[in-house]
């Protein structure tokens, strides 16, 4: 099994907080990767954690692989896992599989060759446009998830691996995409029905939950790494604001916090003792209900060489304290998820918040000694309008005129649909992109920092954000031609009548009788919660 060089000195760097174990005799033999570099990939705490996990068996060893170097590889593998953050990151699947002379796609591979899976919140949201490459997908968290199909494997580690595959499809969460037979009602057609091979397969597979208040913390600290020397501690998981377009919410629901006394702080002393730069992370992590404690403990004279990172806050939360402590500990600035200006807007998506309590939050980042403050919006948001968007410029403008001398900074994207969210069923709005150019005249006209997504790449990620496994073969093309978005439209063109046209997955609205790629699929609600909820949001829209 050919792999990338070792390179033994980027490894050596790495401090690790925890113990790895020697491998038994018999154990099984894991390559576990991430289809970037090692600068990217060990940034990942998701892939940190599931590496330590592994390398903490001892019925398994362990090797880890990236697109630039590696561990030393086995000559014949159990498994090989991939770690999936980004969906554009699929192209580095298909090189390393090929890299270790192992099969593209399932249906080609061999008893003697590794099973392959995956795992990650770009395969748990909708895994259907890859799952012709996997033989396994791990629908879920990967505290319970893991161990189980760990588990699972020992007991048919030997058979055939089609029994292999039947036996492990009966494991919650594990997703085994061979085993699932899509019709549609034409080639280029939506999809007709989605069913399992036999009435042993289980007709639905569930994204499995962890439900602890212990959450993950950085396993290895290491200069190497994208954001250099950086110790991450999850302080929530999921958020209580549910905004009905976020991936991050809905699918990771229950929102759930770290016990401040058993997880938190040990973590957060354990990582100090080998980095000085803390990262605290979560979509929500200011609405822990013991974060000012949190605040009061980093505050200690003990941490005064702490550099303080934090992930998106919300705005009623942000108070003189946070902002005086973020700015003692090398903070400049903060980060607002505020989607639009438009307050008729922000009740059609659920976003619990006021312009007023915005510019109080500027003002407060202000006096507490930030020099910046750095919001999210969006557009192309389903029901809105050309008011919604000079709402957001009139937000900016009122911004600036009330916090002087405030840099303030807004990010722009374009709404792209979600699976398991209320919003997966709309499409993209043609009109983002003139209002992404809109906002950018109107705001930098003043002097303010607009930085936008890019349209072009937002109408890929809802393709494959919407996609379903007829795409495997379009994205194999795009590979090939160079990954590029005209390789996109080439491929599309080439494969005319084979599947459908790039507007159906990308800027139609379905309705709710469609059945979706990911149908099959369970997220944490139900379909019908889901539908009572977009039934919420366009009743707000129709409100004048």
């Amino acid at each position: 099994m050919s792999a990338n060089p070792v390179n033994a000195s980027v490894f050596a760097d790495e401090r690790l907080l925890f113990e790895p174990v020697s491998p038994e005799a018999n154990a099984l033999e894991v390559i576990f990767a991430f289809p970037n570099t090692y600068s990217v990939g060990i940034t990942s705490l998701g892939y940190q954690v599931i590496w330590a996990s592994l390398a903490m068996r001892e019925d398994v060893s362990v090797s880890r692989l990236f697109m630039d170097i590696s561990e030393p590889l086995p000559d014949t593998a159990d498994l090989l896992g991939f770690s999936l953050s980004w969906e554009l990151d699929y192209v580095n699947i298909l090189s390393l599989l090929e890299s270790l002379q192992i099969p593209r796609r399932s249906e080609f591979r061999q008893n003697s060759q590794p099973l392959v899976f995956g795992g990650g919140p770009v395969l748990t949201a909708n895994p259907e446009p890859f799952a012709d490459f996997f033989d396994i997908i791990l629908l879920g968290d990967g505290e319970d998830l893991l161990p189980n199909f760990l588990n699972a494997y020992q007991e048919v580690r030997g058979a055939s691996r089609e029994e292999q595959l039947r036996r492990l499809a009966q494991v919650p969460g594990l997703y085994v995409p061979s085993l699932y037979e899509v019709r549609y009602h034409r080639r280029d057609g939506a999809i007709a029905s989605i069913t399992p091979s036999d009435a042993e397969i289980p007709p639905q597979v569930e994204k499995q939950t962890y439900r602890g208040n212990t959450l993950s913390a950085s396993s290895v600290v290491t200069q190497q790494a994208a954001w250099e020397n950086i110790y991450m501690v999850e302080v929530v998981r999921s958020c209580p604001e549910m905004c009905r377009f976020c991936l991050a919410s809905y699918l990771t629901l229950p929102f759930r916090t770290a016990s401040l006394e058993a997880s938190l702080i040990p973590a957060i002393e354990r990582g100090l003792t080998v980095s000085h730069r803390l990262g605290l992370l979560g979509a929500s992590i200011t609405q822990h209900p013991e974060f000012e404690a949190v605040l009061d403990y980093l505050d200690q004279d003990r941490y005064d060489d702490l550099r303080l990172s934090i992930a998106s806050v919300r705005t009623n939360t942000v108070t003189p304290k946070l902002a005086r402590i973020l700015t003692k500990r090398g903070t400049k600035s903060i980060t607002i998820a505020v989607e639009t200006g438009s307050q008729r807007l922000r009740r059609v998506i659920n976003k619990k918040l006021e312009n007023e309590e915005i510019v109080q939050a500027a003002q407060q980042a202000k006096a507490g000694g930030l020099k910046g403050v750095k919001l999210y919006g969006m557009v192309g948001i389903p029901g809105e309008t050309d008011e919604d968007v000079s709402e957001t410029v009139a937000m900016m403008t009122q911004l600036k005129r009330e916090v002087p001398g405030l840099r303030l900074t807004l990010g722009c994207s374009t709404f792209v649909p979600k699976a398991h969210t209320p919003f997966q069923g709309y499409g993209v709005n043609p009109r983002a992109k003139k209002r992404l150019q809109r906002l950018e005249k109107a705001l930098r006209s003043q002097g303010m920092d607009f930085r936008p997504e890019s349209y072009n790449w937002s109408v890929i990620q809802a393709l494959i954000a919407r996609g379903d496994r007829r795409l495997s073969h379009l994205l194999e093309l795009v590979r090939d031609y160079g990954d590029t978005v005209g390789s996109y439209k080439r491929a599309f063109k080439e494969l005319r009548g084979q599947l459908p046209p790039l507007e159906d997955y990308v800027h139609e609205n379905y309705d709710g009788d469609r059945i979706l790629p990911w149908s099959h699929l369970r997220g944490p609600l139900p379909p019908e919660t889901l539908a009572k909820h977009l039934a919420d949001a366009q009743h707000a829209m129709n409100l004048t």
